[in-house]
């Protein structure tokens, strides 16, 4: 199977409550710096969200997402990368294009605003379409599935129809199979090996697996919670380059440098295989 190289996004979370990184970059200063450092590591795109996504997580208000990413767009557009906004909120999308983004990757797919397609279709950015069935706090009782590679296939050919419908290219358009929302550690694995699926819609994949859960859980069933971030970067590692062997468009991450590792090691090895 060919291999390319996927771009890396690096995650830049401006929330208090993220499940892993809140807190930390809420200063814009301290978002610059690492922003810088994910760029000296590597990253391609600068991934920046307002708005917490991990299970159970409450909504926000448009004003304070806002508050949040607009100033860090602005403080990091001059590193020389793309910039990416994570919102599922059509008026974001639209100010943090107008700021200086290119990129804008709704997890919800359209679903969460019904706005969002006709609002982006003037613009000529790149649209991260990701599967999604609902809010971070009810996604949990969402994940019932007969077939959840098959399904997830179908529910995003449903969303970029309609998204091609109301003006957005399918050129400009990324699929995200959504790992971890609305689905279970098992149906997270089973989506995961089952990858090549998706590209039967023929369009570019970002695959976004990064500390999450059901990665954890396969280091320890019993008490996923416990195992460390720093685990958690070793084992998205080991699966990024587990996934190299499909056509991804992206990979979305935590630890730039480790994802970068990863890569340049499959990288030789291929080389040296000719």
């Amino acid at each position: 199977m060919s291999w390319q190289q996927p771009r890396v996004m690096g995650v830049l979370n401006i929330t208090p409550d993220s499940f892993s990184d809140g807190g930390e970059f809420l200063d814009a200063e301290a978002a610059l710096a690492q922003a810088k450092l994910l760029v000296a590591q590597g990253a391609d795109i600068l991934d920046i969200g307002g708005e917490s996504t991990r299970p159970g997580a409450k909504r926000v208000d448009l004003t304070t997402e806002q508050s949040r990413i607009l100033p860090v767009i602005q403080a990091v557009r001059d590193l020389g990368v793309p910039i990416s906004v994570d919102t599922m909120n059509s008026q974001t999308a639209v100010l943090a294009l107008e700021a200086g983004a290119t990129i804008i990757n709704d997890v919800s797919g359209g679903l969460a605003d019904t706005n969002m397609f006709s609002a982006l279709s003037p613009y000529d950015c790149t649209y991260i379409l990701g599967h999604w069935r609902g809010h971070s706090d009810v996604m949990d009782n969402l994940n019932a599935y007969s077939n959840v590679a098959r399904e997830v296939v179908g529910e995003l050919a449903e969303q970029v129809a309609m998204a091609v419908s109301s003006g957005i290219d399918r050129s400009r358009i990324v699929v995200d199979p959504g790992i971890g929302f609305a689905k279970d550690v098992k149906q997270n694995w089973d989506l995961v090996a089952r990858l090549d699926e998706l590209e039967q819609l023929g369009l570019p994949i970002l695959v976004g697996a990064s500390r999450k859960r059901f990665l954890a859980a396969a280091l320890n069933e019993l008490d996923p919670a416990s195992v460390s971030t720093q685990r958690r970067d070793v084992a998205t590692a080991v699966l990024t380059a587990l996934l190299l062997q499909r056509k991804l468009w992206g990979i979305r991450v935590h630890n730039v440098e480790a994802t970068v590792d990863a890569i340049k090691v499959v990288s030789a090895l291929k080389q040296a295989q000719g």
